[in-house]
Parts: C-alpha cells; structure tokens; sequence
C-alpha cells in the first residue's frame, strides 16, 4: 500500500501542528496506557459498574487480545480506549494523548487520524458499496473521493476482494462483510486499531482468514492492535492476552501461555 502520509492528512496536506507532533513523538515503547479506569451507566440504584479500575498496557508492535465472559466490560473498555466512550475517573492515553485533555474537535481529528475501529456488527452503510464503504474514514479527513476510493481499492485487493468492489454489502457474504470493515479500519493507516469479535459468526477457516489479514496488514512495529474475543481458536494470534472479569483486569499473560486462561 501506499505511504500513509497523505491517506492521515487528506488531500489538503495540512502543516504539522502540535497534534501530529505529539503523534509522531508518542511514547515508543505504549501505544495505550490506562491507569485506575472506571466507567458506570446509569444513576443511583440502577446505576452498574461497568469498569473497576482498569490498569492495562499496550505495546506499540503488538497484538493484545482481551477476553472473558459476556457482560464483564470488554466493548466498554475498547470504547473508552477508542474514545467512543468517556471514562468516570482514571487516566486513558493512547498514542501519547489523554483523552480527558483534548476538546471535542481535537478528540474527533485525533480519533479520526489516530484510531480504526472494527465493529461487532460491521456497521456498513447499506447504499455504498465496498469502495464507498472503506473511503468514509478518508473522505472525513478531507482527502478528494478519486484519491480516496483509489486508495479504499488498494486496501480491498490487500484483504482479497478485489473482485467485490462494488458490491453492495447485502450482495457480500459475512466473511467478505467484515473484511470491508477491516479494510475501512486500516485505509488511513491508524496507529492503533481496535477490533470487538472480529470473528464473531465466521466458520473456522474464515475467521483465522480475517486474523491472518489484521495481523499482517494491521501489525507493525509503530502501530497495536487490540482484539476483543471469546474465539479460543484465534488465541494463537496474540502476543499477549488480557483477561477481564467484574469489570477488572485480572491477568495478563504471554500469548503462548494460554492454559492459565482455559
């Protein structure tokens, strides 16, 4: 694939400001670093203790997996580290910025430059088709349609669908749906991407297809990768795996370690 320069500043070749700076400069060694991390809904009686002090790192390089039962906070804490979601209390740095400390259009071009999330459900826009689909993220930062879908091309033909690309997401079949999502969330080349079940509904031989192309396409030594899982069959991928429950962070251990999680 091309370079990423223009593909993260558009087609308007912005000059650099303190926010690319400090992307540049982010810390080598974490990509995210997350410190006493809460986050509740609700109020009063009703309200639910989401996350109870979450302390996670993520190395730049690397590909951590999070797993644990259903409801102990794993969408929550990857929304928080996306910044979909706002922390209650606690610290939440990703890429050498603190969430807490950015307004909300400094949030937004960060997230949008910085960050590519895979969606449990794909969320595809039904009327676009596959080249539409994965040059959103481009044509929200600015750069032209022709030089955007150029580039949404390269990246389908990088995850095999090269003979898709106008194919409208009711004509693809879920595999081929969530590597449209996969290629909307690398195409402008984030620094950290963030995926919730990537193979969640894929046969076996498919979903190692789809962690095949996210660690080929998606890892390298200044970028991470976080997979929210419940795949024991993908466990192999991670560099680390990371389990959740009640909300916590109870260990974290080697990815070829995988007994103590089973």
């Amino acid at each position: 694939m091309r370079d990423s320069d223009e593909r993260n500043q558009g087609g308007n070749h912005y000059q650099d400001g303190p926010m690319e700076i400090a992307i540049e400069q982010a810390n080598s060694l974490l990509a995210v670093r997350c410190r006493s991390v809460t986050k509740s809904y609700g109020t009063g009686d009703a309200r639910v203790m989401a996350l109870r002090g979450i302390d996670l790192d993520v190395r730049c390089g690397e590909l951590l997996m999070i797993v644990g039962p259903s409801g102990c906070g794993k969408t929550t804490l990857i929304s928080v580290i996306a910044g979909i979601l706002d922390q209650d209390s606690g610290q939440c740095e990703v890429l050498g910025h603190e969430w807490k400390q950015l307004g909300q259009g400094e949030r937004t071009r960060f997230r949008g430059l910085s960050i590519g999330f895979v969606f449990q459900l794909f969320n595809l826009l039904p009327a676009l088709n596959a080249v539409e689909n994965v040059s959103v993220p481009l044509l929200i930062n600015g750069m032209a349609r022709n030089k955007a879908e150029a580039y949404a091309e390269e990246v389908l033909e990088a995850v095999n669908l090269g003979s898709r690309l106008e194919a409208l997401p009711g004509k693809l079949s879920g595999g081929q749906q969530q590597r449209v999502a996969i290629a909307r969330a690398l195409v402008h080349q984030p620094k950290l991407i963030v995926c919730d079940e990537p193979t969640s509904n894929l046969d076996h031989e498919t979903g190692r297809g789809v962690m095949n192309i996210l660690r080929d396409v998606g890892k390298s030594p200044d970028r991470a990768l976080i997979v929210v899982t419940h795949d024991p069959r993908i466990f192999d991928f991670a560099d680390r795996i990371a389990h959740m429950d009640d909300g916590k962070i109870i260990d974290v251990v080697d990815g070829k370690n995988k007994e103590r999680l089973q």
